[in-house]
């Protein structure tokens, strides 16, 4: 049986080779806040892909706390459809691999691997093209977007005062919280001013009538959103109902493909796509361009500093003016590729070709995870 996305004209893939990493870093807390254990390493299943003309493509799979699984996943679920294929319609590729694999999971560990594979095929599709990411899906130039400073959670008005100061001094101008505590959250305000922007991450710590509980202290601290408030991260109806409260929620980094987008497009006003979840560029563009006919602002969850991270940067120029990206406020011990960093709080899209991603093969083989 063929598959669909396959060209005889393509050249054909002759290698996919998973490299996990594991890259300490530094937040300045006790990394304990919300993840099952302590939480001060950056994981990532690097995925590269060649083709029989020698082009190399690059992606990364989501594997924070779950790495072993999921580059089990790309070598034996994901691989079998890309070594040998000769893959030029990647869109119809990856909707067909996801057709194959359904009974394995629709989401989760599943979407995980072939985001990664995804992104890596579209970075070699582009460099064969000789183009940037962004040309090739039809934008006609680079361009900049704000980003903002992703704390991890602290739990502690000190650590956060000191954090938030740290984040004004390198000229960002946004700024999100992962705390629960609203004496916290509101600390965090008073520290930064009415003039930044603040938003406030629970990860799924909430029930909807605790956040509503909370709607003075967000009101008060002029919340731009209210990202994840509930459990599950797919109660979409609970975030409707929050919405309905006037307070704008954020929420998208736990789902994955265009289709279950459709839920979170209508019920929210800011869907959070991450590219190393929902499906990587093939279903993340789908999701841009629902949230353009609903006339939402895509917020692209991007905590990541791998591939996914450029190829996030690499679609900025098919985002709104008020896209904010991203950046997580950490300090890395080493940097799997050079890194574009946001500047007096902008970040802004390569004119390299593919996804702009030039690894470090020395880093990547120091911080490489043997079995």
């Amino acid at each position: 049986m063929p598959v669909p996305g396959n060209s005889s004209t393509a050249p054909k893939i002759v290698s996919l080779k998973t490299l996990p990493v594991r890259i300490p870093f530094a937040d300045g807390g006790s990394g304990t806040g919300g993840t099952p254990a302590r939480w001060h390493t950056l994981d990532m299943v690097l995925i590269r892909v060649e083709d029989e003309a020698g082009i190399v493509g690059w992606g990364d799979a989501f594997a924070y706390f779950c790495l072993d699984a999921v580059k089990a996943a790309v070598d034996h679920m994901i691989a079998p459809f890309v070594t040998n294929a000769s893959i030029d319609d990647i869109a119809a590729w990856n909707l067909d691999v996801q057709k194959r694999l359904h009974l394995f999971g629709r989401y989760g560990i599943t979407l995980f691997a072939l985001s990664g594979v995804d992104i890596a095929l579209w970075d070699l599709k582009a460099k064969r093209c000789g183009l940037p990411l962004w040309r090739l899906l039809g934008a006609n130039a680079p361009a900049q977007r704000q980003a903002y400073a992703s704390l991890v959670r602290y739990g502690d008005s000190r650590l956060v005062a000191e954090q938030c100061e740290r984040a004004l001094e390198l000229g960002y101008r946004h700024i999100k919280l992962h705390e629960i505590d609203p004496v916290v959250i509101k600390h965090a305000r008073d520290v930064i001013g009415p003039d930044v922007s603040l938003m406030v991450d629970a990860n799924c710590a909430w029930s909807m009538q605790e956040t509503a509980a909370l709607r003075d202290t967000f009101r008060s601290c002029d919340v731009l959103w209210v990202e994840e408030p509930v459990f599950p991260p797919d109660d979409y109806r609970s975030m409707a109902e929050i919405e309905k409260l006037g307070l704008a929620v954020g929420t998208g980094e736990n789902a994955s493909t265009a289709f279950d987008f459709r839920r979170i497009i209508e019920a929210v006003t800011y869907p959070q796509p991450s590219m190393t979840k929902a499906g990587g560029v093939s279903e993340f563009s789908q999701i841009l361009e629902a949230c353009k006919r609903a006339d939402k602002i895509a917020m692209p969850h991007t905590p990541y500093f791998g591939p996914g991270y450029f190829a996030t940067l690499a679609m900025l120029p098919l985002m709104p003016p008020g896209t904010l990206i991203e950046h997580l406020f950490v300090e890395p011990e080493a940097w799997v590729a050079t890194t574009p960093q946001p500047l007096k709080g902008l970040v802004g899209a390569s004119n390299d070709l593919g996804i702009a991603f030039e690894p470090d093969l020395n880093v990547i083989a120091r911080y490489a995870v043997r079995a």
